[in-house]
C-alpha cells in the first residue's frame, strides 16, 4: 500500500486553498502550517477547522526540519519562490509551488536544476486547465476541428483597488516581488491557457501603462501575439475595469469558434451536419446553465486537483502534471510582453 503522504502549507493567503486541498485529498495528511503572521492561523482555523491538528510554524527553515513532511506547498509572493522551493528541495522535500513558479525564467530553471540533481517531485499550479469547459476545448483544438485557427482573443478584464496592493504588507504591483501587474499575477493563468491551446510563441508586440492605481508595474497591457502555427491573437490583462468584469477566451478558426468567458462556454459553432445541435448539447453542459461537470464531484479541479497530483506523484513515483520546464512557458511570454513594451520592439522568440 502507498504511504500516507505528509504535507505542508506555507502562505497562508492563497494558501487556504491548498490546505482545503491537502484535507481532502486521498492519501494526505496535513501536518505543518507556516506563515509570518500568526493571526493568520486563526483565520484558516475558521474556515478550516480540521487544520487544528497540523503544528504551526512562523520560521520556514524552523519547519523544514520537521521529518513528518513530504511535501511543502509553496504560497508565499512569487518572487520568493526560487529560493524556497531550493531551500525544500535541499531539506529533502517534494514541492508544489503557487503560480507562476517564480517570476523569470531563470530562476525556475534553477529549481529544475536542482530538482534533477536531487530527484525530488516539483509540481507547479496553473488551475484553469481543469476547468470543465477547457477539456472539450483542447480535443477540438488538437483534433483540427476549428480548422485554421488564425485569430483569437484572451482578456483578462478585472478590477483590483488601490487597498488590494497595499494588504500584506505591499508585495503586488511591485517588480521585484510580483514581476509585473495585471499580466503577471492576474492574467498568467490566461497566458497558459493561450500556449497551451495554441502552441509555441514566434514573436511578441506590446504597450503597457498603470492606469489607475498607485504601484511600480503595469495595471494594462495590450499585446499581438503571433505564434509559430501562424495564427495571431490580441492578449489584454487589466486590473483597471471597474467593476471588474471576467476572462475572455476566443478562438476563430476557419471550420468554427469557440468563446470561453471565464470558466463557461458562450459559443460552440463547428462545421458539421449537425453543428446546432452539437452547439446546444456543449451550451447545456458547459454554458451558464450548465450543471453536470459542476455538479460531478468525482472529478477533482482547482487547487485541489494540483494537492491531489503531487500527493499521487510521492506516492506512486511518477512527475506532476506541471513540472518546472513547462511552467517556464507562460512566465517567458510574460517577460517578452514587458520587454517590448518597455522597448517599443517586437520581440521574436528562438
Amino acid at each position: 500500500m502507498a504511504k500516507t503522504v505528509g504535507f505542508a502549507v506555507v502562505g497562508l493567503g492563497v494558501g487556504h486553498a491548498h490546505v482545503k486541498g491537502a484535507l481532502e485529498a486521498e492519501g494526505c495528511k496535513l501536518v505543518a502550517l507556516c506563515d509570518i503572521r500568526p493571526q493568520t492561523l486563526d483565520r484558516i482555523l475558521e474556515k478550516h477547522p480540521g487544520a487544528a491538528s497540523a503544528k504551526f510554524y512562523t520560521d520556514y527553515t524552523e519547519m523544514l526540519k520537521n521529518p513528518e513532511i513530504d511535501v511543502v506547498s509553496i504560497c508565499t509572493p512569487s518572487g520568493m519562490h526560487s529560493d524556497m522551493v531550493i531551500e525544500a528541495l535541499r531539506a529533502g522535500k517534494h514541492v508544489l509551488c503557487e503560480k507562476p513558479m517564480d517570476i523569470t525564467v531563470d530562476k525556475i530553471l534553477a529549481i529544475e536544476e536542482v530538482r534533477k540533481e536531487t530527484g525530488l517531485k516539483v509540481g507547479g499550479v496553473f488551475q484553469n486547465r481543469r476547468n470543465a469547459v477547457m477539456e472539450p476545448t483542447k480535443k477540438a483544438v488538437e483534433e483540427g476541428r476549428l480548422g485554421e485557427i488564425y485569430t483569437g482573443l484572451f482578456r483578462v478584464n478585472w478590477y483590483r483597488s488601490d487597498e488590494y496592493f497595499l494588504h500584506n504588507d505591499g508585495w503586488r504591483g511591485t517588480w521585484a516581488l510580483d514581476g509585473g501587474g495585471s499580466l503577471m499575477n492576474q492574467g498568467v493563468h490566461t497566458v497558459d491557457l493561450m500556449q497551451w491551446l495554441l502552441g509555441e510563441v514566434k514573436s511578441v508586440r506590446s504597450i503597457m501603462r498603470i492606469v489607475n492605481h498607485k504601484i511600480e508595474t503595469e495595471d494594462f497591457t495590450n499585446s499581438i501575439i503571433t505564434f509559430k502555427s501562424g495564427a495571431v491573437v490580441n492578449l489584454i490583462s487589466t486590473t483597471s475595469a471597474y467593476p471588474g468584469y471576467g476572462t475572455d477566451i476566443q478562438l476563430t478558426g476557419t471550420d468554427g469558434s469557440i468563446h470561453i468567458d471565464g470558466d463557461r462556454l458562450t459559443v460552440w459553432r463547428i462545421k458539421g451536419d449537425n453543428m446546432k445541435e452539437e452547439e446546444a448539447e456543449m451550451l447545456q453542459k458547459y454554458g451558464a446553465a450548465g450543471v453536470v461537470p459542476a455538479s460531478d464531484h468525482t472529478v477533482v479541479r482547482g487547487h485541489s486537483f494540483h494537492v491531489q497530483d503531487i500527493v499521487d506523484a510521492v506516492r506512486f513515483d511518477r512527475e506532476p502534471m506541471i513540472g518546472p520546464v513547462e511552467a517556464t512557458k507562460a512566465v517567458r511570454i510574460i517577460n517578452a510582453v514587458y520587454e517590448s513594451a518597455r522597448t517599443g520592439k517586437e520581440v521574436v522568440f528562438d
